[in-house]
Order: C-alpha cells, then structure tokens, then sequence
C-alpha cells in the first residue's frame, strides 16, 4: 500500500499473539473507535502479508507465543526487513520490567511504545489509542466499511407499499450501505424508509434510511442508503463488531 492509499485509507492493526485479556477486553473498545483491527496467532503468516501491508501497525503481546529470544529476534527482523521496515510496533506486557521496557523503546526503537497490561483497562485502550492517533493509523478515513458481496447471510429487507422487499447489502458501515435487490423496483431519490431489516450474518437490526444514490451494474441497479442521524448508538455497534469480523475473516483468508 502506498503512502497515498494509506492517507486516505488508514493503516491496518494487527494484534499478534494477542493474550485472552486483550482479546475479551481490549479489542471491541478500538473497533468502536473506527480503527481497522486484525489479531494473528502466526508471526510468519503475518511476516508474508506485511510485505503487502508494509504501512501496517503491529502491537506484539509478547508474553504470549514465543521466548523472549524469539521475540526479539521476529522484531529485529521487521525493522531491519526491507519490506517491513516501514511497519510501526507497539509491546503488550504483563511485565514492566525497567529492562525489558529498555530493551523494546530504547534498543529496538519501538514506534508504538510499551504498554503494562495489569493496570486499569481503561488506561490501556488509552494509550492504544494515544498511539494509534500518533501514528496516523485513520488516515483521512471515518468509518471503517466492509465489502459483503457473496454474503448470502446479509441481507437487507425495504418496506415497500404492503410488503417487504429482500435484497443483497454488498457493502456496508455504520452511515450507510449499498445493496441490490432480487426484484426490479424504482426507488426515488432521497426517499426516506422506516423499519428497514438488515440481516447481519445471526443479527437482525431495524434502522431508518434516505436512499442516496444510484448507480447500474450490469443488469442490476445498485442503491445506496444512508442510515438517519436517529440511528441507535447500539445498532451502530452491532455493525461496528460484524465488520470487524468480517474483515478478520477476509484477512485469515490472505493468510493462509
């Protein structure tokens, strides 16, 4: 990804060896903030998709998968990689040891820094995000969005007239999303519809939305909609975590 790309996109965040305390408590905190997380349990896989991601931010939890020695070493090795050694990393400890905080910050020049775990969690997703902020990881992106297409368990159903008209969501974020339907209907520009259903894999969600534009793809017309200012905190949510498992399960994919 070029530096382009990467200011308007974001950067990916990647959580390696990620402990069961972050996993449970730390990682829905930062999707709710709109940054684009991934956790990895394979420090070579990951190596292999850095080179194609070489903007990404990594927060190794080094108490978690490898000796001290081999985290080191895996470390050395992004920085020094010629393809990686663009790839920001931050340290997840339970440890605050003076010398294994020097070693990381002071020798190995950490960008990202070295945050204690055993302290409050709010303090922690703080200084995640201290550190995601200071390294640009938004970009001039808002929200995070993910393409659904293929997705036969995500699905859209419009109220229209008497009945309930389903459809295929091919892209969607917590403003909006774009779908096509499996019957030809005219929708006017700037309608506004109530009790929309969006199917979200097993989660089922009423929002209200103004259709925003159009365009043809082949034979199909796809809509955009835009979710009502009134749309409910947890609703957003709820797309906020579908997201980011959906983009988890694209990246597992890339991966392999």
């Amino acid at each position: 990804m070029d530096d382009i790309n990467t200011d308007i996109l974001g950067r990916k965040v990647f959580f390696l060896h990620p402990s069961a305390f972050v996993q449970n408590t730390i990682i829905e905190p930062l999707v709710q903030q709109e940054y684009e997380i991934y956790l990895v349990k394979d420090e070579t896989k990951l190596q292999n998709v850095l080179r194609k991601y070489p903007d990404s931010i990594i927060f190794a939890c080094i108490d978690e998968g490898l000796t001290p020695k081999q985290w080191e070493g895996w470390i050395r090795q992004i920085r020094g990689g010629p393809t990686t050694k663009g790839v920001s990393i931050g340290i997840l400890s339970n440890t605050n040891a003076d010398d294994v905080r020097q070693l990381y910050v002071d020798t190995l020049k950490v960008h990202c820094g070295f945050i204690p775990v055993k302290m409050d969690k709010d303090k922690v997703v703080k200084m995640i995000l201290d550190a995601l902020n200071a390294e640009n990881a938004k970009g001039r992106r808002k929200f995070i969005r993910s393409n659904t297409r293929g997705d036969t368990k995500t699905t859209i159903n419009l109220p229209v007239g008497d009945q309930y008209i389903t459809g295929d969501i091919y892209d969607i974020s917590v403003v909006g999303l774009s779908c096509a339907f499996t019957q030809d209907i005219s929708l006017e520009m700037k309608t506004l519809f109530h009790d929309i259903q969006i199917k979200l894999q097993g989660t089922l969600l009423k929002v209200e939305g103004i259709v925003y534009g159009s365009r043809l793809e082949g034979r199909k017309t796809v809509y955009v909609f835009i979710f009502s200012p009134k749309t409910d905190a947890s609703v957003k949510a709820k797309i906020r975590v579908f997201i980011q498992k959906r983009l988890q399960i694209m990246m597992d994919e890339e991966l392999q």
